[in-house]
This record gives C-alpha cells, sequence and structure tokens, in this order.
C-alpha cells in the first residue's frame, strides 16, 4: 500500500528535489518555545497556502486538507474542495478521510505498548504468535527466523507488493491464515534489506491481536487513539459521522469518477485509518512532544522514550546525493531509512525529518515532522494516489529553513556548568592543583602540563588580555563549548567529560575564531 520500494523514495517529494536545511545540530532537542515562533511561520503560511491552492487546480483535486503543527498546537489548517462531489459536501477540519499507510506508524506504536508492557519482546519468532508461519519455507537455509522486528521494519524478505496490497485490507483471518499457510515466497532472506511490505504490517496487525487478546483495531483504538482525544479516529467507514466522510474520487479525463469505499478487515493494519486533520494534529503533537528527553511525568500512552525509539533509523532505505535545500541550488545529500511504520531522513546538515505517506485508490496523504525542531506538516486529499508528498515534505522544508525554528539549546546539566567556570580558569592559569582536581587521568597523559601551557599560550596570545569569558553552550550533558573574548579577538573552547561518576575533563580543544 502507498507505493513500490523505488517509488516509496521518489513519493518522499523533498527527497529527491527539495532539503530541509538548518544551522545547528539535529542531536539538540528544542526546548520550551520561543515567543516569536509562531509569528516566524506565520510569515511563510502564504506561501504555503499559495503552494497546496496550487496544487489542487494542477491534479484536479476534489478535496484537500492540509495543516502544521507547531510546538504542540495546530496553528494553521486549510479546507479546500468537496468531500463529495455528487452531494457538493465542502471539505473542513472535521472531514474524516482514510489516510492509507499513514496507519502503519500506529500499529507499530501498538506493538511497541505491547513490548512495554511485556506482553511481547521485538525479536520474539512471528511463528510464535502465528502458527501458520511455522510450515512457511524461508528463502535459503541459513535464514533467520522472521520476527516481530523484520515486520516492523520492513526486513522480512517479502516482496514490494503494490498495487496487490491495496486490495487485501478487508481480507479475513481466515484468508490470511489459508494465505499464509500456503506458503509464501520471499524476495530476500529476513534481515538482509528493506523492502516495502504491506503484508508484512497485515502480519503484524495479526501479532498485536494475539498478543493482546482482541482485535489490533479495538487495541489501537482504546490503548492510542482514545487516550490521545483522537474520537472521531476510526477504522470502519461505515461509522463516520454523517456527512463527514469523504468519498475517493479518480480524475478520468473530465470529471471525478467515485471509487469504491474499500470496507475495514483484518488486512487493514496495512492502512484502513480514517482520521480528521483536528485528531491528526493530536498525533503529531504526540509525537513532537517525546523529545528532549527529560526527567517529568511520562502520561503516555506510549513511553517516550520509544516513541523517541520510532524516530531512530532501523533500515537503510535509500540515498539522495543530488538533493538540494528548497533554493534549489544549495546541496543537501541525504540519506533515509524505514524506522517502525515511519520514514526517518536525515540530511548533510544532521537535520532529522520524520514522517510517512499514504495512497490509495481514492485516497492520497502525507505527514512529515521535524521531532528536533518542533514542527510538522500533513494533507489528505480524496484523489486516487493523490500526489500530496512532494508539496508536504516542501512545506516542512519551507518552516523549518525559513522560519528558523532551531533546534533550540540544550540545557546545560550541573555538572557541565561547574566544569565549564573550571576549564575557563585551567587554560588561563594552569594551576597545578586545579588542573589536578578536574582533569582525568588521561589528561596529563596525552599531553603534559608543561606542553599544554606552551600550547594555550600559543593559541591565547594572539587575542591579547582575556576581557570575558562567553556564555557555555551544551552539546549534550557531557560536552559543551563557550568562548574567551580577549582585546583582539576570541577563542573557541571545546571541552569533554568521562563517564565516570564523577564526571571529570578528559579533552580540551581550543580554537582560534577568524574575524
Amino acid at each position: 500500500m502507498y507505493h513500490k520500494f523505488c517509488r516509496v523514495l521518489s513519493i518522499l517529494g523533498f527527497l529527491l528535489a527539495t532539503g530541509i536545511a538548518a544551522n545547528s545540530h539535529a542531536q539538540t532537542p528544542a526546548q520550551a518555545p520561543a515567543p516569536d515562533r509562531a509569528a516566524r511561520v506565520a510569515k511563510l503560511l502564504p506561501d504555503i497556502d499559495k503552494m497546496y491552492t496550487e496544487l489542487a487546480a494542477k491534479e484536479h483535486l476534489p478535496g484537500l486538507v492540509y495543516g502544521v503543527v507547531l510546538d504542540g498546537k495546530l496553528v494553521h489548517s486549510r479546507a479546500l474542495g468537496l468531500a463529495d462531489v455528487e452531494r457538493k459536501l465542502p471539505a473542513t477540519n472535521s472531514t474524516e478521510f482514510r489516510i492509507a499507510s499513514m496507519s502503519k506508524s500506529f500499529v507499530a506504536m501498538a506493538a511497541l505498548k505491547l513490548r512495554d508492557d511485556g506482553k511481547l519482546r521485538l525479536d520474539d519468532p512471528v511463528s510464535g504468535y502465528l502458527p501458520e508461519l511455522r510450515g512457511v519455507k524461508l528463502p535459503t537455509t541459513d535464514s533467520p527466523a522472521l520476527t516481530i522486528r523484520h515486520l516492523m521494519t520492513m526486513t522480512a524478505g517479502l516482496p514490494e507488493d503494490n498495487p496487490w496490497g491495496d486490495r487485501q485490507m478487508a481480507i479475513s483471518n481466515a484468508q490470511i491464515e489459508q494465505l499464509v499457510g500456503a506458503g509464501l515466497s520471499f524476495s530476500n532472506a529476513p534481515g538482509q534489506t528493506f523492502e516495502y511490505s504491506n503484508l508484512g504490517y497485515i502480519l503484524l496487525g495479526k501479532v498485536v491481536s494475539k498478543a493482546s487478546g482482541m482485535r489490533f483495531q479495538d487495541y489501537v483504538t482504546r490503548e492510542i487513539l482514545q487516550p490521545l482525544g483522537m474520537h472521531n479516529t476510526r477504522w470502519e467507514y461505515t461509522q463516520a459521522k454523517p456527512g463527514k466522510l469523504a468519498l475517493g474520487y479518480r480524475w478520468d479525463r473530465d470529471h471525478w469518477e467515485a471509487e469504491p469505499i474499500l470496507p475495514d478487515g483484518d488486512g487493514a493494519a496495512m492502512g484502513g485509518l480514517i482520521t480528521t486533520a483536528d485528531d491528526f494534529a493530536r498525533y503529531i503533537a504526540f509525537h513532537l512532544d517525546a523529545w528532549p528527553a527529560r526527567s517529568d511525568a511520562d502520561r503516555g500512552p506510549l513511553r517516550r522514550a520509544s516513541v523517541r525509539e520510532m524516530h531512530l533509523p532501523q533500515a537503510f532505505a535509500g540515498m539522495s546525493a543530488k538533493a538540494t535545500t528548497t533554493d534549489g541550488k544549495t546541496p543537501n545529500p541525504r540519506v533515509s531509512f524505514y524506522s517502525y511504520g515511519l520514514i526517518v531522513l536525515r540530511d548533510s546538515q544532521d537535520v532529522v525529518t520524520v514522517g510517512h505517506g499514504g495512497g490509495l485508490p481514492g485516497f492520497g496523504s502525507q505527514y512529515y515532522f521535524s521531532p528536533h525542531h518542533g514542527v510538522g506538516v500533513f494533507a489528505f486529499t480524496n484523489l486516487r494516489y493523490g500526489p500530496v508528498y512532494g508539496r508536504t515534505g516542501r512545506a516542512l522544508a519551507m518552516l523549518v529553513e525559513g522560519a528558523d525554528l532551531g533546534p533550540g539549546p540544550i540545557d546545560v546539566s550541573p555538572i557541565l556548568a561547574t566544569r565549564y567556570q573550571q576549564v575557563a580558569q585551567l587554560v588561563q592559569s594552569w594551576d597545578e592543583q586545579l588542573g589536578s582536581t578536574i582533569t582525568a587521568e588521561n589528561f596529563f597523559m596525552d599531553r603534559s602540563r608543561e606542553d599544554w601551557i606552551r600550547h594555550a599560550r600559543e593559541k591565547l596570545e594572539p587575542i591579547g588580555k582575556i576581557t570575558s569569558v562567553g556564555p557555555i553552550s551544551a552539546e549534550n550533558s557531557l560536552r559543551g563549548s563557550f568562548a574567551l573574548i580577549g582585546e583582539r579577538g576570541k577563542v573557541d573552547v571545546k571541552f569533554t567529560l568521562t563517564p565516570e561518576q564523577e564526571p571529570k575533563v578528559q579533552e580540551i580543544g581550543l580554537t582560534p575564531v577568524k574575524q
């Protein structure tokens, strides 16, 4: 469901054409939002509106709903066109769109919640949950056992299965058991490489059902959707609120033709979820709220650590060496991975982007968010495989680049703050007692105290008398940098602490700053 492997990379849109650039490292998590972040985003919204309006006209989209989530809030959304062409019902924020393969991360999240609750392990063989797999012959005699993790990361060795997978949503458990029991064909040995597999997620849905003791749809609804307040998100289209269901269409020469509505079934884990803009904004906000790691109450429904785990690369999916930033000129190559129901991208400027797309007969959808910048964009349309993919990636790139959204500074840990003051004193005085107190055993073995004095003098004398010490910037809890500011310039000081119970200074770097 959604695309072939080659289409996985091309439909990502900005993977091939645009980039997300920033002037700081992606691993730096954002702090509390600065008050002008929303204002900077607001200045770019007219350009985003124009882009989507032009897309809707060019691609004959019957209806289109899109939105921007910033710092946990839906700060902008628009609805264009019709949810129901025949009845001329307009699309709105409360229109219920089927989001196809964007459903996959909900099922993966359910598996992680079951893992956290001790109901399964990701490296368990799938055959322990699905007996029909016990007789399946793997492609080689040295193939590892097919695991839950393989299903979640699309490394099960199953072949790319579009558009066949698009038609399997209504399949029953009995039919799945018959299909699997008759034997499966593999394109690769499990664990070898990424290949997009809807069947893999159908099997994952069955694992969630078996481990939870209920239909995976009910488990996702009870354990994820309801706690997040996603009360207008559902699996069965017949349960949609009156007048709220977006009907799917295809464009046939000069008019829209209605697509048959695909019913819910035991194969729906690969793409059956139906949601609204307002509800889905809550889901993106939940993902963004997992960053940064912190010690305050963990409200769930999934542990923040497990949500962050979903944003980590799991299986290499591809690379775009010729990608650029949104100006179309600045090179910005990036690499893509498949994680747990999510695509994870990292570009040459260390910006991380997470999301997924979806496509079915009658629908196209996409969402991307940057967890370290606190922003996300989503779009739903009711056109067959509606091409919102590239525009949604570009919209996020425009916000990250143009609104300068961060990432923000990391909180300075108490030990880093203490060592900062001590290092600032040490590199100017090389006091023997101070050096003995704060440095690790390797420090003066790697370079003698006398050599450090000569090295520091060489770096500091050109800037003259030190007049002030700049504030510390934390890279993480045990690494930071600051500037020594002199009469004629400044020197950057970077230091790293050890992993001991009482962290000590293991390394110092002195770098003159060019004026």
